[in-house]
């Protein structure tokens, strides 16, 4: 999986990872157990809203263990139900306001997380989701306040893991890490759900790929592994290592087992690069064809797939014009960093390389140290003729991660070589369709 689409995912799965632990551990019993035992205890109790609530939190726990939005939709009617007995349940309302964030309407989810700080100030996770949502709109002011709000109340794997999130942002890797790393120790110690720290691993593990160090990478995959077995992220997180070792057999037997999990687009466009790499052509289509039927499958995909989709149309050079319209849509509701980036990397494939110039500089404002954001930026000032900024763009690429991209590291030094053998030129030319 790519950088930029770790970025892309990054800041979604960022939620996914942050919510309250469930009422009923996952050590020690299964999600399934949890959610029969509160289904039978409302059987009894049919208006008890707190079993209502604990139903609602079990089931957001099995979508973040499995990936599949329909437990998503079931906590949703759980939640309104257990808001319906009880209005001032904070709890409730601060989950509802992660179904909003999952469905990325990201405005609607901090008025919500808003309105559960309100009847529960001492509620942390409430100001997480709220951060979460401010950090999608490129309110990243308003998102660290939220996430300072969150400290103050608590210092847990939660809470560390937001604030590592804020950091890498910012371009403090090793504060990241550090952060994480915490809060791997306070997941342990408080005995969180497994899979939340196997999610904390794994991000772990993602932030030592993206610096390329692909050795801490490979160990904490394998950890997150060892915590939660079969955890989708990790199988394609380690698929993603396997990739830069050049080790594609293993890496195609990883992706599909976690496409088997879950089809997330990411994980079919990865493995059809690896099969387009190796020479597989009719296995690559199969895969980019199940990219497209599964960011197209209905409403809701449409949402939540449309950057991975514009990305991956503008990656392979296929329906441009059709990016570009995605990105413009995306930068509609999503005006993060990747948002303009997204946006800068449509544009330049669509030959409007001055629009993308200016995208790209918003897209570098914070610092975030992301590959390929510095690539985008390398190929766009290379193709206004800039050669002193797309040679440093495209060096801090590659210093940054040499494995970054299967395809595009290669485009970035070769791209290099050519621009090493020409004068430095800060005068632009004028646009042309070329690269």
């Amino acid at each position: 999986m790519g950088t930029h689409l770790r970025g892309c995912v990054l800041i979604a799965v960022l939620s996914l990872g942050f919510l309250a632990s469930a009422t009923v551990s996952a050590n020690r019993i299964s999600q399934d157990a949890a959610i029969l035992f509160y289904q039978r205890k409302l059987q009894r109790s049919p208006h008890d809203a707190l079993t209502y609530f604990k139903l609602g939190d079990a089931y957001i726990q099995k979508a973040r263990e499995n990936g599949d939005i329909a437990f998503v939709n079931l906590a949703e009617q759980a939640l309104q139900k257990s808001l319906e007995l009880d209005p001032q349940n904070s709890g409730a309302l601060r989950h509802l306001a992660y179904v909003l964030y999952y469905r990325h309407a990201f405005e609607d989810a901090a008025i919500d997380a808003g309105k559960a700080v309100k009847a529960d100030p001492t509620d942390g996770n409430a100001y997480g989701i709220m951060g979460d949502a401010y950090q999608e709109t490129g309110k990243y002011r308003q998102a660290r306040q939220a996430y300072q709000a969150m400290m103050k109340i608590k210092r847990d794997l939660y809470a560390y893991s937001r604030s590592s999130g804020s950091r890498s942002l910012r371009g403090d890797t090793q504060g990241a890490m550090m952060d994480l790393e915490k809060a791997i120790r306070e997941g342990k110690t408080s005995e969180c759900p497994s899979e939340s720290i196997a999610w904390v691993q794994w991000q772990l593990a993602n932030e030592y790929f993206a610096l390329g160090k692909i050795a801490q990478a490979d160990f904490w995959q394998c950890e997150a592994l060892k915590t939660y077995p079969d955890y989708f992220r990790a199988l394609a997180g380690l698929a993603q290592v396997r990739t830069a070792q050049q080790r594609f057999p293993e890496a195609i037997e990883l992706y599909k087992k976690a496409i088997a999990i879950i089809p997330f687009p990411e994980y079919a466009t990865a493995l059809g690069d690896i099969y387009l790499k190796i020479g597989q052509v009719e296995e690559s289509r199969k895969q980019f064809e199940l990219v497209e039927y599964i960011g197209q499958l209905n409403t809701l995909n449409k949402i939540l797939y449309n950057r991975g989709l514009a990305y991956f149309y503008a990656d392979h050079d296929i329906k441009i014009e059709e990016s570009l319209k995605m990105a413009k849509e995306e930068f509609k509701v999503r005006k993060d960093i990747y948002g303009y980036d997204v946006l800068a990397w449509t544009l330049y494939k669509n030959g409007s390389s001055k629009e993308a110039a200016a995208a790209v500089s918003r897209a570098l404002e914070l610092g975030t140290k992301d590959a390929n954001l510095f690539f985008h930026a390398g190929m766009i000032y290379h193709r206004l003729g800039d050669t002193t900024k797309s040679r440093h763009y495209l060096r801090r690429a590659l210093l940054t991660n040499p494995h970054f991209h299967i395809f595009h590291a290669d485009v970035a030094r070769t791209t290099l070589k050519k621009l090493d053998e020409q004068p430095s030129r800060s005068v632009k030319k004028e646009e042309s369709g070329g690269a």
